[in-house]
């Protein structure tokens, strides 16, 4: 279509601007701790609390009492309040490996064995509650299966075609009345075939590389299946059948045969003497340990999540490590949190039984608008027990967040009885009088304060940060997050473009709807955003280098509310 006119007439032009405003990537909470079972320090997204505990299980036991970790109890919670996606690294104490299944082999001798295995099962969980070898009784019940570990079934297997169907059982199920957990039908030992049961299922292991910080991967096929993964394939059948189409002999006696088997050969234990709920005393102030595993063994998923370009979320918590008890840890990453600039750390100052004054002392030692802060402990109905237990208020506060986040938005206040009411809260650990909200917010520390009538309410929402300014409050920190979130995704897509007028007005057209919707969304009062001739000059040019320049006037909340109640004589007049 023309866009000049050579000789007198009229030139009808389109102006298009009407393209729909790029949304931002919608990411969830991150969550690092102990959990009943699962991939060990391999983070995990899971976006349902039934995926959870599908994934992750439910409760331990320690001694004869079953126990659920913190881990459990918060994301029971994000998920009850409305979270969208939970992503979550599993730590243990000790060394962890998986269980291990071997498949029986055809009728015909192979390597002198008539059950040589075929192919082997790998479970994608760690730990020896996974062993499910032992005799079987006469329902087909194991005699150490449970809800938490699996078994294997070998169906409809045939050598005409050489396929076979796979079942991936509950551990603890019988004969007559299997649970199947997963059903992998027409599986093939053929590397060649759409089927080969490695490329179906998948054989991928992912393994924490500590000299380069990122998770190595090592296999061919992505893993599909929630529970195991192939190992190996010990016998193949490459081109199975023969240029006739039929099955080659050689090759018939490779076909597993209808069977069934448990797993053995895990490890992996929970740590002994590990203590659970509020048995953390003043006495444990100066362990290393919590809930059975030491703070060491948080640092390999500390370290890994400090990768924003692998792992992303805006709010991450580890119930279960204290400032005042592990205060190393909690300094890596509130460290890695800063370096990343892109989410929010809840951090629990002490351990259950603090006074207000050591709370205070815990909050005195950090200076961060990337972390907050919340006190005290809380007693809660635990989700899979439906036990009262004590937990740390992080375990609950990634709940007040994605309710926070689903009625309203991230750069609104996460407190107060609209938006900071703490559901499926019995009791806070002590009721806080005025006197100590006014000590517990003085000194950075987000009280859990009881209300008659109420129930326990986030009443505050300051960031650690000792400096007064707008980020010193946790609505404007997570406004920020939010706002470096999107026009980084805006300005990815423009790394190495040609650096012209075209490519700034493609940035100002993305980021300044944007920020008007957040503006009409009461985020901001005010903004500005430059990125023209007048911070492009020749000479940035010349460098390669596209410069823009935001200018914001953060939305503030109102946290004190001052009620004159003026008394007048009889026949005053009001003032206008």
């Amino acid at each position: 279509m023309a866009e000049t006119l050579i000789s007198p007439g009229v030139l009808a032009r389109e102006n298009d601007q009407s393209q729909i405003t790029q949304q931002p990537v919608n990411v969830g909470a991150a969550i690092i701790g102990p959990t009943a079972r699962g991939p060990v320090e391999k983070p995990t997204i899971v976006t349902s609390y039934s995926q959870f505990q599908n994934i992750f299980g439910t409760t331990v036991t320690s001694g004869s009492n079953a126990y659920t970790y913190f881990t459990s109890i918060a994301a029971y919670n994000y998920f009850n309040n409305g979270g969208q996606s939970l992503l979550v690294s599993r730590v243990v104490s000790g060394s962890y490996a998986p269980a291990v299944a071997k498949t029986d082999g055809g009728g015909n001798a192979i390597s002198g064995s008539n059950n040589a295995p075929i192919f082997t099962i790998e479970t994608l969980s760690e730990g020896d509650y996974l062993n499910s070898t032992g005799s079987q009784d006469d329902s087909g019940s194991l005699s150490n299966g449970t809800i938490n570990n699996l078994r294997w079934e070998i169906s409809n297997a045939s050598t005409s075609s050489g396929t076979f169907d796979l079942l991936v059982r509950r551990g603890n199920d019988t004969t007559d009345n299997k649970v199947v957990l997963e059903t992998w039908t027409n599986l093939s030992l053929d590397p060649y075939a759409a089927n080969y049961v490695a490329k179906v299922i998948g054989d991928q292991t992912e393994n924490y590389d500590s000299t380069g910080n990122y998770m190595q991967i090592t296999g061919s096929y992505p893993n599909r299946s929630n529970y195991v993964r192939i190992a190996s394939v010990v016998y193949p059948t490459p081109n199975y059948f023969d240029n006739n189409g039929i099955a080659k002999s050689a090759y018939t006696a490779y076909i597993p045969v209808a069977s069934s088997g448990s797993f053995t050969g895990a490890t992996g234990a929970i740590g002994a003497g590990a203590k659970f709920y509020n048995t953390f005393t003043t006495e444990t102030i100066g362990s290393s340990e919590s809930q059975g595993v030491p703070s060491s063994s948080y640092a390999n998923m500390i370290n890994l999540l400090s990768n924003v370009d692998d792992y992303k979320f805006n709010i991450l918590a580890t119930p279960g490590l204290y400032n005042a008890t592990h205060a190393s840890s909690i300094t890596s990453m509130i460290s890695n949190t800063q370096n990343r600039g892109d989410s929010l750390f809840v951090i629990d100052p002490v351990v259950y039984g603090q006074s207000v004054a050591t709370t205070v002392t815990q909050a005195a030692s950090r200076n961060t608008s990337y972390g907050a802060m919340y006190w005290p402990w809380l007693q809660t109905i635990d989700p899979d027990t439906g036990a009262n237990v004590w937990v740390p208020a992080s375990t609950m506060m990634l709940g007040v967040f994605a309710y926070n986040d689903k009625v309203a938005e991230p750069w609104f206040a996460p407190a107060g009885i609209n938006r900071g009411g703490l559901t499926n809260v019995v009791r806070a650990e002590r009721k806080l009088a005025q006197s100590d909200r006014d000590t517990l917010y003085t000194g950075n520390v987000n009280p859990l304060a009881t209300f008659p009538g109420t129930g326990v309410v986030v009443y505050g929402q300051k960031t650690l940060q000792k400096q007064a300014s707008a980020l010193d409050r946790v609505n404007v920190r997570r406004l920020l997050i939010a706002l470096k979130n999107y026009i980084s995704q805006v300005a990815n897509n423009l790394v190495f473009e040609q650096n012209t007028i075209a490519t700034r007005n493609q940035f100002l057209s993305q980021v300044n709807p944007y920020l008007e919707s957040v503006q009409q969304r009461q985020g901001l009062y005010a903004f500005k955003v430059v990125m023209d001739d007048s911070n492009n000059t020749a000479d940035v040019i010349d460098r390669n280098q596209l410069i823009g320049a935001i200018y914001i006037q953060p939305t503030k909340t109102a946290e004190f509310i001052y009620l004159d109640f003026n008394i007048l004589p009889t026949g005053a007049t009001f003032p206008a």
